[in-house]
C-alpha cells in the first residue's frame, strides 16, 4: 500500500484527493483540521511555514494543495500581500519538498503542486497569485530535471473549483451561471474533477510524465468558441 502526504486536505481539492485514495493508500494529512476518520490516515495539525514538520522514512507521493486568492486591482496590493501569496503557494512547498526529498527517493516519489489557469491566460486582479503560481510552475519543472531518476514532479492547473476558496467568485446562481458561460465547455470545475488528475500523476501509470503543467480548464486557456 502506497503511502501519500497531502498537505492542506482538510477541504477543497486537497480533501477531495483524500476521499478518492483513502481506501488503497496510507494518507499522511498536514492541516489545522482533519478532513475525515478513517484508520488508513494519519493526521497532523499543523502549519508548514512556521511548525516542526515530523519525520516520515518513506513516501510514494506528496501533494501541496494550499492557495490562494487576493483578486485585487494591481495598485491595491502593498508588497505584504504579494509576500504572502509566495508564503503560502510557494515557500510552504518548498519547505515541505526539501524536508521529504530523501523519503520521496526512498519510494521513487512523485509531487504534485498546483498552479492556476491565470499563468497562462493573462487576467485582470490577478497579479499576485499569477506570479507565486508562476513561481510553482518554475519550480516543479527545475525540480523535475534535478531529481529525474529519483523523483517525478508535475502540475495541476485549474481554472475556478467549486470549493471554499472560491465562494466568492460563486455566491449565486448568478454568479454560478457567468462563471460556466465564461468557459468554452459551459462549466467550473468540482473539486473531484482536479483530485482524479492528481491521483494519476500519482499513480504508477503516469511514471513516464514529469515536468509538465496540466491544465484543467474547460478550454479556457486553449479554446475560443
Amino acid at each position: 500500500m502506497k503511502t501519500i502526504l497531502v498537505i492542506g486536505g482538510s477541504k477543497g481539492i486537497g480533501k477531495a484527493i483524500i476521499e478518492l485514495l483513502i481506501e488503497t493508500h496510507k494518507i499522511i494529512n498536514f492541516s489545522r483540521s482533519e478532513p475525515i476518520l478513517h484508520n488508513n490516515l494519519t493526521h497532523h495539525n499543523l502549519d508548514v511555514l512556521t511548525d516542526e514538520l515530523p519525520t516520515i522514512e518513506a513516501l510514494n507521493g506528496l501533494v501541496y494543495c494550499p492557495g490562494s486568492i487576493q483578486l485585487k486591482p494591481f495598485k491595491r496590493l502593498d508588497m505584504e500581500a504579494f509576500n504572502v501569496d509566495f508564503r503560502i503557494n510557494v515557500l510552504g512547498a518548498v519547505r515541505c519538498i526539501q524536508e521529504y526529498t530523501k523519503a520521496l527517493k526512498q519510494g521513487s516519489g512523485s509531487v504534485v503542486l498546483f498552479s492556476t489557469v491565470a499563468t497562462k491566460l493573462g487576467m485582470p486582479f490577478h497579479s499576485s497569485v499569477s506570479a507565486s503560481k508562476s513561481a510553482v510552475e518554475g519550480l516543479s519543472k527545475s525540480l523535475a530535471a534535478e531529481y529525474a531518476t529519483q523523483i517525478r514532479f508535475n502540475c495541476i492547473a485549474p481554472t475556478v473549483t467549486d470549493t471554499q476558496l472560491a465562494e466568492k467568485l460563486l455566491r449565486n446562481d448568478k454568479q454560478r451561471e457567468s462563471m460556466m458561460m465564461r468557459h468554452p465547455l459551459k462549466q467550473y470545475l468540482q473539486p473531484k474533477e482536479v483530485a482524479e488528475l492528481a491521483a494519476y500523476l500519482l499513480s504508477d501509470s503516469s511514471k513516464a510524465i514529469s515536468g509538465h503543467v496540466f491544465p484543467i480548464d474547460a478550454g479556457l486557456s486553449s479554446l475560443k468558441i
